[in-house]
């Protein structure tokens, strides 16, 4: 495949497009943009208003999405990604959001460019602002909408009010046509919306880097229609509106998003709400090795991240292949990858088995993101300790680096999560408490002056492990290497800038959710192929 870099002259590319595949002519970077936008909410979201009104306070919304495309577009953006729930607001009830809501064709049906076909349908104002907007500034435009689709009588599925109504993002080539709409798979608590009966795997094609996934907020967490857009369908770049509100120290934002395109090596661009009051913020472009990201829990602005990333190629991602294949520190040349002990290293481990003795008269239980955590302190100024839930062990080989009187623990949880979503989660943590007690062991923390050169490994059973490194002040760290090795997933860093509030592997055992229904039945194969074991 022939290589365009920045370099080329436009008259080359111009000739390139007319005579060769879109492919041939891709450059080796491209530009994108995300916008965390401050939404101006319906103070009253619950009261029953007319189309002409609800269209009133989205072009509130809208006006401030055109200010940041034009700025986009100014920076060399060649596609732009705003937040979910960004253009009429939340907390509807469903016939209150009905007047907010756009009709629209199947992309796939029907070719169609709203911004100069206006006339086809009703009911897409909305859909003709973005779609000008795209067009006037010849870029991509990703965005959040809620749509509708009228059912008839005899759909066994169909609502009583008549219609469907959907959780929808919208995507817009350059030139202004609808080429793709995907309707959100995992709700969270969106009563106002149905879940589509068919899960929409979307994949849409660019120009400048090749092919798209795209899903919204809670669908990041599952495995429809995540793992099988990247899997089975091989997409090297997902868009992402969300509307997340944060939750440390596991679910911060900026947090797993970064671990989401660490894992997969893949690019994320991560667009959210900001509205710091109700704990929202933290967007980001994300490359499997580095991460231009935005997190304020201060200011009430929205903000524009422009960054300039490479094109992934179509060999170059398997899941963590980007940091396995660039180790930096090689396992034998680490000195704490001694925590462990494998009967058949033949090897003394009489102080590993003292180290873990000692820790383990300390194991206590604390809740941690709704669940209850099994947790070993951090007692020593460096040590072996290892921890157990059901069939997960976690080890941690530490060294501090500081004399900070911080608290730590290590801790574990390997079971089904059931508050504000259910999920099966395996989770191996090294954590910073919220206080002088280990009480606070769990809480959010924001700041941290510990410094720690660690070992984290674990015995997972699941194959998708998301690596999390949080850092002092919100900002993200990577790992210095990820990978397997005799069964067990391990994570190693020393050094660092700041101090750790989270380190950790976060698992997602999918085949143990409580609903199965929408599993591939190959996951298993996907499981085995994704992060090999040596």
């Amino acid at each position: 495949m022939a290589k365009i870099t920045f370099g080329i002259s436009c008259t080359l590319v111009l000739f390139c497009y007319q005579v060769l595949s879109v492919e041939v002519c891709r450059r080796e970077h491209f530009v994108a943009a995300v916008y965390e936008h401050h939404v101006i909410l319906n103070p009253n979201p619950t009261a029953v208003t007319d189309r002409q009104s609800a269209l009133d306070l989205m072009k509130k919304n809208l006006d401030i999405y055109e200010e940041q495309v034009i700025a986009a577009a100014e920076q060399g953006a060649q596609i732009i990604i705003f937040p979910e729930d960004g253009i009429q607001g939340f907390n509807f009830t469903r016939a209150s959001i009905y007047p907010y809501l756009d009709l629209i064709p199947f992309p796939d049906s029907v070719t169609w460019n709203p911004c100069k076909e206006a006339y086809l349908f009703n009911d897409t104002e909305v859909l003709h602002r973005l779609s000008c907007m795209a067009l006037k500034n010849q870029l991509f435009l990703v965005a959040n909408v809620g749509t509708k689709q009228f059912c008839e009588p005899s759909d066994p599925s169909c609502p009583p009010d008549g219609r469907y109504q959907f959780n929808t993002n919208v995507v817009f080539s350059d030139n202004g046509t609808l080429i793709a709409r995907y309707r959100k798979q995992n709700l969270y608590f969106e009563y106002a919306f149905n879940t589509p009966a068919e899960v929409d795997y979307i994949v849409f094609d660019t120009p400048f880097a090749g092919k798209f996934g795209i899903f919204t907020c809670f669908d990041i967490l599952f495995y429809e229609p995540a793992v099988p857009l990247i899997k089975q369908y091989n997409v090297k770049q997902v868009v992402y509106p969300t509307a997340w509100m944060n939750q440390l120290p596991l679910l911060s934002a900026v947090e797993f998003q970064q671990a989401f395109a660490t894992a997969f090596s893949i690019h994320l661009l991560a667009a959210n709400i900001h509205h710091p009051d109700l704990g929202m913020t933290g967007s980001g472009i994300y490359t499997p090795t580095k991460s231009f990201i935005f997190y304020d829990m201060e200011s009430v602005n929205g903000k524009l991240i422009v960054a300039e990333i490479p094109v992934i190629l179509e060999h170059e991602t398997q899941m963590a292949n980007s940091v396995i294949s660039n180790i930096q520190k090689s396992f034998s040349s680490f000195p704490m990858d001694t925590l462990v002990c494998h009967k058949e290293d033949q090897k003394d481990c009489s102080e590993i088995a003292e180290g873990a003795s000692k820790a383990a008269l300390h194991i206590f239980y604390g809740e941690m993101m709704y669940d209850n955590f099994t947790l070993a302190p951090i007692l020593e100024a460096e040590g072996n300790i290892h921890v157990c839930s059901n069939t997960l062990c976690c080890y941690l080989n530490y060294q501090r680096l500081d004399s900070s009187n911080e608290l730590y623990v290590l801790g574990v949880f390997d079971d089904l999560h059931t508050v504000h979503g259910t999920y099966y989660v395996q989770a191996c943590v090294l954590v910073k408490c919220g206080g002088s007690n280990y009480t606070t062991c769990g809480q959010e923390v924001t700041k941290a002056t510990g410094m720690i050169d660690f070992q984290l490994q674990g015995n997972f059973t699941t194959a998708f492990i998301f690596p999390l490194l949080l850092k002092s002040d919100i900002t993200l760290d990577f790992a210095d290497h990820l990978g397997w090795k005799n069964n067990y997933y391990v994570m190693q860093k020393r050094g660092g800038s700041s101090g750790l509030i989270t380190a950790g592997l976060y698992g997602r055992w999918y085949e143990k959710d409580s609903n199965r229904t929408l599993y591939n039945k190959n996951v298993n194969g996907y499981s085995k192929n994704l992060n090999k074991r040596d």
